[in-house]
């Protein structure tokens, strides 16, 4: 290895949520450690720098969403600007800003197993750049931010108006005077249909099924009764996030259990809102509660968007698009001037890096995931992937740090170089599934794209597991001294290389 590479111990990939916290909390557990931490982007933030879409705000509460160090001091459900105001403040004060470095787009990342590190490869500003270090930590997200998920219609060539995808949404798009046709019925759907009512000529909500809403006002009564008896912002964030949890396990145990019931509830508090005969037409799924994620529609808006008549709903499929707008398969036609395709991500695995060991190109879809966080084979590496379904992104970034954290402090402590995670012997009759269980919970976004994931085993130790309140015991109980690890010592490589 040349010489002039620069060094590292950990690389963090990405400047997102999960990287900020990756970084911060290496800092704090391995004070000793020198870290980088590389971002494509000109900025941090990740999803919240790159998406500006029309009302663009958090669809967790902040109090879980956020890190468990820095207290939330807003209100629930957050915007764009408030979240990214939040992550510039946790680097200012953990002064990550010199681990930090913008406009890095990895390419590719190869381990040499003699030099027991990661050599990495970026373009920056159209040059390339070569770093290389013993541990890589994977913090850069689940989807292809400039590339979202647009079915391909027939007809949409021959569309005249406009077509966007929320995730590359035009700095100079006007929507004054324009009929918008919105496709989806997901969290960003519902974010965008309210805040651009009124403001355009009309914008309808087109929806293939119905999904699930929360629709409570934004705002913790109990974090504001704290706040009003002057409690410390600290003391209110940790009292507040476990009220939060505590509710969340109760709410999807019940959804599991009573999904009629829950149904119900859902439903009936929408009525505040809607007539009977709109909920029952366009807001009751097929489906059961947290089958897919709930989305929220904090105060209603988007209801009241509806109720208003600057917005309305219609829950069919597509037919074509047509030169002026979008037929139905009811026959019935959508006249429109642009069309807002909220109709997903697409997937990247692992940040669609070219990923190679010894020379060897590396599929992770050949690999099994350890806890969602490693891989079979594949050394000295860590993935964070949040929650995704019943609970915070987040609350999964801090427990993975942790883990990762004390993994670094056992191989500093055998004087390991080397880590990796391997089935054990009674684990060799272990059916292997896919990444995710598709009858339990089913996003689009991963059953499209489920193929190119990890899979699965059907022990704890090889799941995803989307169950926060188990692991947040679970995980800090991992015996790293368990058969699962592989380590090689500096002696092991010394007798390798003599033998």
């Amino acid at each position: 290895m040349s010489p002039s590479i620069e060094h590292i111990d950990v690389l963090i990939v990405g400047a997102g949520i999960s990287g900020i916290g990756a970084a911060y909390e290496l800092k704090q557990q391995c004070p000793g450690k020198s870290f980088l931490m590389l971002d494509a982007f000109e900025s941090f933030g990740g999803t919240w720098h790159w998406h500006t879409y029309p009302g663009i705000r958090s669809d967790s509460d902040l109090f879980t969403f956020g890190y468990r160090f820095k207290p939330w001091l807003g209100a629930p459900i957050a915007t764009r600007d408030e979240i990214l105001k939040y992550l510039g403040e946790v680097i200012e004060e953990a002064e990550l800003t010199p681990h930090i470095r913008y406009g890095h787009r990895i390419r590719s990342a190869a381990w040499s197993s003699d030099d027991a590190r990661w050599i990495v490869e970026a373009d920056h500003g159209g040059k390339t750049v070569r770093l290389s270090c013993n541990f890589l930590w994977m913090c850069q997200g689940y989807y292809r931010h400039a590339e979202g998920y647009t079915p391909d219609w027939e007809g949409m060539e021959n569309f005249g108006g406009e077509i966007v995808h929320p995730q590359t949404w035009p700095e100079d798009l006007d929507l004054s005077g324009k009929r918008v046709v919105v496709i989806g019925s997901g969290a960003t759907a519902a974010t965008i249909v309210p805040a651009i009512a009124g403001t355009c000529a009309h914008v309808t909500m087109l929806q293939r099924s119905p999904s699930y809403f929360a629709s409570d006002m934004n705002r913790n009564r109990l974090a504001d009764t704290l706040r009003e008896i002057d409690v410390d912002p600290q003391t209110v964030h940790e009292i507040v996030r476990r009220r939060i949890t505590h509710d969340q396990r109760q709410f999807l145990g019940r959804a599991l259990g009573e999904p009629e019931t829950v149904k119900g509830e859902l439903l009936d508090g929408l009525e505040k809102f809607l007539p009977r005969a709109t909920i029952d037409e366009h807001f009751t799924p097929r489906y059961r509660p947290w089958q897919q994620r709930i989305a929220v529609a904090p105060g209603g808006d988007l209801f009241k968007a509806i109720g208003s008549g600057a917005a309305s709903v219609v829950t069919d499929h597509i037919d074509r698009f047509t030169p002026t707008g979008i037929r139905l398969a009811s026959g019935d036609e959508l006249e429109a001037d642009v069309v807002i395709t909220a109709t997903g991500f697409s997937l990247c695995v692992l940040g669609d890096i070219r990923f190679s060991i010894d020379g060897a190109p590396l599929n992770f879809a050949d690999c099994v995931n350890y806890r969602g966080m490693m891989f079979t084979g594949v050394p000295n590496m860590a993935w964070i992937f949040g929650y995704f379904r019943a609970a915070s992104w987040t609350l999964r970034v801090d427990l993975v740090a942790d883990f990762v954290c004390r993994l670094l402090q056992q191989m500093d402590a055998i004087d390991a170089r080397k880590v990796m995670v391997a089935l054990r012997d009674e684990d060799a009759d272990m059916p292997l599934l896919p990444w995710i269980d598709g009858e339990t919970f089913n996003p689009g976004y991963l059953m499209r794209d489920v193929h190119l994931l990890p899979r699965r085993g059907d022990k704890p130790e090889w799941t995803h597991s989307q169950d926060y309140w188990w692991e947040k015991d679970a995980l800090p109980q991992v015996d790293l001294d368990d058969d699962a690890f592989v380590y090689e010592t500096e002696a092991d490589a010394r007798a390798g290389k003599a033998a």
